[in-house]
């Protein structure tokens, strides 16, 4: 077990996924500027579940992924940080939230790639691009997804137009499999509320 600094958002975060984020509230000002004197700056974040994370009384997930910091910048208001999605956690324990959440987490293993899946990762990648062109979006039909199959896998489930319930489901995939097969049923029934309204 680990303890490490929280940021409890309104999202999902998946490994190999990029986390770009505004900064204003003092804690969380504390807490990059604490990271940032550490060689390896890394922090969690977890789905606020229900509630609101200003002024506490959230009710968090328990599974949650690392964030590596790539870069920070300021202006006269705010910081600007992008991070990256690495591994997931557990978390088994909240520690009192001043300075800024803090949390006691367990790693979870990483997906094991199977290259018998690849007919898999190509059909749910279809299908999602098929469903990002008809949908609004962050994300294109065009976003490019990594060559490494396991990061792709994990991209798509960050891609696909669903609702924050539906990819934490996918955030606690135990398998690449499950994975790709929840991305494709999970994105199909979008398609098929969309189609219907």
């Amino acid at each position: 077990m680990a303890e490490i600094p929280m940021f409890p958002l309104g999202s999902v975060l998946f490994p190999y996924t990029p986390l770009p984020l505004r900064v204003f509230e003092p804690r969380y000002l504390t807490m990059i500027g604490r990271l940032l004197d550490e060689d390896d700056p890394q922090f969690g974040v977890v789905l606020i579940e229900r509630g609101h994370e200003v002024g506490g009384g959230d009710r968090r997930s328990r599974i949650g992924t690392m964030a590596r910091l790539v870069t920070v910048s300021a202006d006269a208001e705010m910081l600007y940080m992008v991070s990256v999605g690495t591994a997931r956690f557990t978390v088994e324990h909240w520690s009192d939230d001043a300075p800024h959440p803090i949390a006691e987490v367990t790693p979870l293993p990483e997906l094991t790639w199977h290259d018998a899946l690849m007919p898999l990762l190509t059909e749910a990648e279809a299908i999602v691009r098929r469903v990002l062109a008809r949908a609004d979006g962050p994300w294109g039909a065009d976003t490019e997804l990594s060559d490494d199959p396991l990061a792709a896998a994990w991209q798509l489930a960050a891609i696909a137009p669903l609702g924050e319930y539906d990819r934490y489901t996918l955030l606690q995939s135990t398998t690449a499999g499950a994975l790709l097969g929840q991305v494709v049923d999970l994105t199909l029934e979008a398609e098929l509320l969309w189609s219907a309204e």
